[in-house]
């Protein structure tokens, strides 16, 4: 399922959008069967999915750090708390072999929660200092609680550009700029580089 818009949430019920990545042959098989597997199995365990991107296959980040991935991005509804919704998406990481060993490995399967609504965690002081994180510092450092929105979305192509197709007209509450806006600002060579399976 496709949506071209951002879509409110109901109720109760938080909007957030994942990442999903991956690069290595799984049990379920290919780098893709995996992630739709996991799409599968975040059903499973309770998520309301509303809509997913297409598949991309995309150059491996940092360059030269493995295969390509296959990249998409969902949206999904859910009750839970952002702590309690990392913790369920991690617990369908390891089902799928994901060993966190070091930052930016070859992977089966990654999911990301890039954002929940527009909330900004675990504060706007806090989430500024990891969005503007040095690059090589970013090799060696790790936050320690959980950061909204995904502190590098804004300029990693194999993010936003699965993202735009089903959330456009999001509104980062950092950065002040939509979805389709935070793509078009990306470079040329990045964009050229990822296409659709």
């Amino acid at each position: 399922m496709q949506v071209s818009q951002y879509m409110e949430p109901t109720g109760k019920c938080r909007l957030a959008a994942i990442g999903l990545g991956g690069n290595l042959p799984t049990a379920f098989g290919s780098p893709a069967s995996a992630l739709a597997g996991a799409l599968a199995a975040l059903g499973r365990a309770g998520l309301e999915i509303r809509a997913v991107s297409r598949f991309f296959r995309t150059p491996a980040y940092p360059p030269g750090s493995g295969p390509d991935f296959v990249n998409a991005a969902a949206l999904l509804l859910t009750d839970l708390a952002p702590e309690e919704l990392i913790r369920r998406l991690h617990e369908v990481e390891a089902e799928f072999g994901r060993v966190r060993e070091r930052r930016w490995a070859a992977r089966t399967v990654d999911i990301d929660l890039l954002f929940m609504d527009d909330m900004v965690l675990p504060d706007e002081a806090t989430y500024d200092r990891w969005r503007k994180l040095d690059p090589e510092r970013q090799t060696q450092e790790a936050p320690d609680c959980l950061i909204l929105p995904h502190p590098r979305m804004h300029e990693r192509g194999f993010v936003l550009i699965p993202l735009a197709e089903i959330a456009p007209k999001w509104r980062h509450p950092a950065i002040g700029r939509t979805v389709a806006e935070m793509v078009k600002a990306l470079p040329a060579a990045d964009k050229d580089a990822i296409s659709p399976l």
